[in-house]
């Protein structure tokens, strides 16, 4: 993926100065600063060095789609992804419509802001596919809604040029959250459908313990199927709000080293995402969370990269 130079900006203040300068493939994923709004998201992403960022839908919509590309165009980043979509595994009804129209919607954003971003900006959604409806315990037959669901968006990703990306969750979540809690039975979605218009996600925090990971990665690859390699830790004791519970690489248990050689064997050359969910990371100035945040990567996964 080509890397084309930005305007110099001034070293981030506040937290202290990076130890090193960013890997230029590592992304912020917006929810790692979530309270930050997009305008503190972009500056302080930017002023750290970094290159790339992925954004979530509710800033972008705080602002306005047009408003929103504006200011990424004129932050110098590329995106990544746009988070999230989904939540379809409801059976037919007005919610479900609903449901697909707003996931039409998330399409538009994301090739908008794809476009608006700097060279060598991916246009992917990240879809959550959504946990078992109420009175239900049906799980396979709630995967086949998914798959129906993502049946009826390919058309419209494929006029936008929109990848959707299909990501396991832990099945800690699979009945509140998503019913696709491996890799595998993601690809086991995906393929019905064109590469360039379903792929997978895969995240370290959600498919470190799967004792086929590495066959799923490596399939994953083979099929050109990897949109999004995301990283982050696994630490226990979880918290009481166990989507609280993801940290910096390095502060945990996850062999980052296995997973992120796994998944560069297979040829991925995108931007890597720190997506992080929890408290503590949250209530730090966004400064030094982006600090803290591409000290980590540099240390634990950068070393793993091709080139590096």
């Amino acid at each position: 993926m080509a890397r084309d130079a930005r305007p110099e900006r001034p070293a981030a203040t506040g937290g202290g100065p990076l130890v090193t300068t960013p890997h230029p493939r590592l992304s912020l994923n917006q929810a790692t600063i979530k309270h930050a709004d997009l305008a503190t998201a972009l500056r302080v992403t930017a002023d750290a060095g970094l290159e790339a960022i992925g954004l979530w839908r509710e800033p972008v919509q705080e602002v306005g789609l047009d408003t929103a590309a504006r200011m990424l165009t004129d932050s110098g980043l590329r995106v990544t992804t746009h988070c999230r979509s989904g939540f379809f595994t409801m059976p037919e009804g007005p919610e479900r419509r609903a449901s697909l129209d707003d996931n039409r919607v998330a399409i538009e954003e994301t090739a908008t802001l794809a476009a608006a971003g700097a060279p060598g900006s991916t246009a992917v959604l990240v879809l959550v596919a959504g946990g078992l409806p109420e009175g239900s315990q049906d799980l396979a037959g709630a995967r086949e809604r998914v798959r129906d669901a993502i049946g009826e968006l390919v058309p419209d990703a494929a006029v936008a040029g929109v990848t959707l990306a299909i990501e396991p969750l832990h099945p800690m979540f699979a009945t509140d959250r998503c019913v696709v809690s491996t890799l595998a039975q993601a690809l086991g979605i995906a393929a019905d459908f064109d590469p360039s218009a379903v792929g997978v996600v895969v995240d370290t925090f959600h498919v470190f313990w799967d004792p086929d990971v590495l066959t799923s990665i490596a399939a994953a690859g083979q099929e050109g199927r990897i949109a999004s390699y995301q990283v982050c830790d696994w630490k226990t004791p979880l918290p009481a709000d166990v989507l609280l519970s993801r940290h910096q690489p390095g502060d945990g248990v996850i062999d980052f080293a296995l997973l992120t050689r796994a998944v560069e064997a297979t040829g991925y050359d995108r931007d890597i995402e720190v997506e992080i969910f929890n408290a503590e990371v949250w209530s730090a100035d966004p400064v030094e969370a982006v600090r803290r945040t591409a000290e980590a990567f540099d240390t634990v996964v950068s070393p793993h990269l091709a080139g590096r």
